[in-house]
């Protein structure tokens, strides 16, 4: 048995966010009935063809959903989705603001009409506030929550290479509908939860949000440096890039015990240990310049993996820099045999297994699942017949 057998979810969903969350729910074993627009469906569709024509981001995070066309401009279609809804467990969406509302789907008239339904609204800044009415991309929401200030270098501010502002929002909804089912299973009725993307970014500037309350103070941009601890950042090695670049080394020490046992064990430089310019993080940071100077003197030496094999035997973390092609053939993934292939319209893909990893779970019958990506209203026939709904609502005769 699953550990969502039986639950189902209806998502009026699209993009990253509102998909990552049931397609977790999804992996979990809950059924979802994803609804799409009949004029190209979810938009995130059409966002590139990297995956043997299919969206990168579609294929990401639509696998294991049922896809249901309904045109919910039509009163047949907004029926059909309330017929849908009435025997669902959860209902998610992350339509623009008030959309949901505007169709009849608010979380007020759905909670007095089923009050044991999960409803789960997601937005970018909430339903109250004078950002209530914004549009929230995840670019935006980076920016407007100060994440971009702190992330880049000195000079330039950017946003992270995945869309953090999505991701954080989808992974605060996938985990709060599972608390809001525990508790109904408890006997605490259904639940409406309020998940932003502006939200989720806040908690997650936690370091530099809490120094800025409390000091006043702006911490700078680092790179891939840290603003308050030294040595914390890469470091060249001997070998080189296809390009001709250094290949880099990460190395971060965590206090100053591992500061001494990387001044005597990698660089050969004991004296460095006791030196009050470096014995102390806090002289340290204040001396950064100096301190990654005389890290660099010795890796830039050292081969890569002579270089992480003596930071692994001195306890001092480390990473290589790595690339997306690396990680597409990482040793790790491959020793936990972590990648699968899922069914797709256009043949089998390679996935990752999602990261909920049930150790003393049979896999083929109680773990996750990664079922198929599903083509563009392939489900609406069946599941519009499954409830007894004419095709009409789905904008087709």
């Amino acid at each position: 048995m699953r550990p969502l057998d039986g639950i189902t979810v209806v998502s009026l969903e699209q993009a990253v966010a509102a998909p990552l969350a049931t397609r977790h729910l999804a992996d979990l074993g809950a059924r979802v009935i994803k609804i799409e627009r009949p004029d190209g469906g979810d938009f995130a569709r059409a966002y590139d063809g990297a995956v043997r024509g299919m969206a990168a981001h579609f294929v990401w995070l639509n696998r294991g959903k049922e896809s249901v066309v309904l045109d919910l401009k039509s009163e047949e279609g907004r029926a059909a989705l309330a017929a849908l809804v009435a025997r669902a467990d959860v209902f998610l969406q992350n339509l623009a603001p008030g959309a949901a509302a505007r169709l009849g789907f608010d979380a007020a008239t759905l909670r007095e009409r089923h009050p044991e339904l999960v409803v789960v609204d997601m937005s970018g800044y909430g339903s109250a506030g004078p950002y209530r009415d914004k549009l929230a991309y995840d670019l935006l929401v980076q920016g407007e929550a100060a994440l971009a200030s702190v992330t880049g270098t000195p000079d330039t501010p950017v946003k992270t290479g995945v869309p953090m502002a999505d991701i954080g929002a989808g992974v605060y909804a996938y985990s709060s509908t599972l608390a809001a089912l525990l508790r109904r299973e408890r006997g605490g009725g259904g639940a409406h939860l309020e998940i932003s993307m502006f939200d989720a970014i806040a908690e997650w500037m936690g370091h530099p949000l809490y120094t800025a309350v409390h000091t006043g103070r702006e911490l700078p941009r680092s790179g891939l440096g840290h603003p308050v601890i030294a040595p914390y950042d890469a470091y060249p090695t001997a070998d080189r890039e296809a390009d001709g670049s250094p290949v880099r080394v990460l190395i971060g020490i965590q206090n100053d015990r591992q500061w001494q046992r990387l001044a005597e064990s990698v660089l050969g430089r004991p004296e460095l240990a006791a030196d009050p310019g470096y014995a102390t993080n806090v002289a340290r940071a204040g001396n950064r310049e100096a301190v990654d100077a005389v890290v660099a003197e010795t890796t830039r030496t050292l081969g890569a993996d002579e270089l992480l094999d003596r930071l692994d035997k001195a306890g001092i973390g480390n990473a290589r820099l790595n690339t997306v092609a690396g990680l597409v053939d990482h040793p790790q993934l491959a020793a936990r045999d972590r990648w699968r292939e899922v069914a797709t319209p256009v043949g089998p893909i390679r996935a990752l297994l999602p990261p909920m990893n049930f150790a003393d779970a049979d896999p083929e019958s109680e773990g996750p699942v990664m079922g198929p990506v599903p083509a563009l209203g392939e489900h609406t026939e069946a599941v519009l017949a499954e409830f007894g709904l004419t095709n009409g609502a789905g904008g087709t005769d």
